[in-house]
């Protein structure tokens, strides 16, 4: 099979490398579709947490969907034919040498786990993420559930509640989803804050209260004039530590800083001088695969209502054999919402 391999310099290309072995509680599958994700970008720059220079060079990609082609001898609940979340490839070293992984979802080919096939508490805990994509779902969009369900699931561990008042920075897809799915809960206050005017509409679109160009005015005089006090949680979708630092001056007392995903420094420093005397700062860069499980049918619910719509998300697609155009297009910042390679 073909896969998409970071080097240790940073450059990426395409390799052709064997399938991969699977276990008897474990399935083949062939790739369908997989989106490309900032963690992918952070994965490219060396800057993830945990992949040192010697992890390289690693397989790419996590967003996936697969069809199923193939079954181990103890599998129950999937059969041949099963569109499945999350199938991932393995550094195994007797197939691939020294060639780790960054769970290589940007191959031909994965492997996912059977839940119902282990004792109760030993299955692993990707397996309540693996599941079945019904099939009412289109197969390539449904990538963005991987993305809905990763958000909900931090919403719900967040604890944002109606009458909260919530600053979200960022205007990717996962902003635009915490926004969106913070709407449908009930959040009756979503601040977005953009640096474009296209952005500013994007995230209206999708659910923000208001949004604050931050190209064209004092993001911190804006919130402060009409929140005197601070707002109870600014959500940091960026990773960014400029972000963290202009919180502090946006939060109330024992108000909380959220940060989702993976920053790109293990550092930063920080100053609190202009925060509240009490105040928290929450980072979720990986967040449980079991609650994302238990967030995946009030996502489908979403979907099937109308409420939640997939293409609403997606801008780019793009076909396996033009993978490294489409990164270096997502690179450039060139790919407005969620770009999808397809197989």
């Amino acid at each position: 099979m073909k896969t998409l391999v970071v080097n240790k310099d940073g450059t990426l290309e395409i390799r052709e490398i064997p399938k991969p072995k699977y276990n008897a509680k474990q399935a083949l599958v062939k790739t369908v579709a997989c989106g490309i994700c900032g963690t992918d970008a952070t994965l490219i720059e060396r800057k993830f947490k945990g992949f040192t220079e010697e992890a390289y060079p690693i397989m790419l990609g996590h967003e996936g969907i697969g069809q199923v082609v193939e079954i181990g001898s103890e599998v129950k609940g999937l059969k041949v034919g099963d569109k499945v979340l999350l199938p991932y490839n393995d550094g195994d070293k007797e197939l691939y040498g020294s060639l780790g992984s960054g769970w290589g979802a940007f191959s031909e080919y994965g492997v996912v786990n059977d839940a119902t096939s282990y004792n109760e508490g030993e299955a692993p805990e990707l397996a309540y993420a693996q599941g079945i994509l019904p099939q009412d779902i289109d197969p390539v969009d449904g990538v963005m559930i991987v993305t809905f369900r990763e958000v909900l699931s931090n919403i719900r561990y967040f604890g944002i509640q109606k009458q909260d008042q919530v600053i979200v920075y960022g205007s990717g897809p996962v902003a635009l989803t915490f926004i969106k799915l913070m709407s449908l809960i009930g959040v009756e206050t979503i601040i977005g804050v953009a640096r474009s005017d296209e952005k500013v509409k994007n995230l209206i679109d999708h659910g923000a209260s208001f949004v604050l160009n931050s190209r064209k005015c004092d993001v911190v005089k804006s919130i402060r004039e009409k929140y005197p006090n601070g707002v109870a949680y600014v959500l940091d979708a960026v990773g960014s530590p400029e972000v963290i630092n202009q919180a502090m001056e946006l939060i109330c007392d024992r108000g909380e800083i959220l940060c989702y995903g993976v920053p790109k420094v293990e550092k930063m420093e920080l100053d609190w001088s202009k925060a509240p005397y009490n105040w928290m700062i929450n980072f979720q860069q990986m967040p449980s695969k079991k609650e994302e499980g238990e967030a995946y049918q009030q996502v489908l619910e979403w979907i099937r209502s109308g409420k939640l719509n997939l293409k609403d998300y997606i801008s780019d697609y793009y076909k396996f054999e033009d993978i490294l155009k489409a990164f270096d297009e997502f690179t450039h910042h060139r790919i407005l919402k969620k770009g999808i390679i397809t197989y």
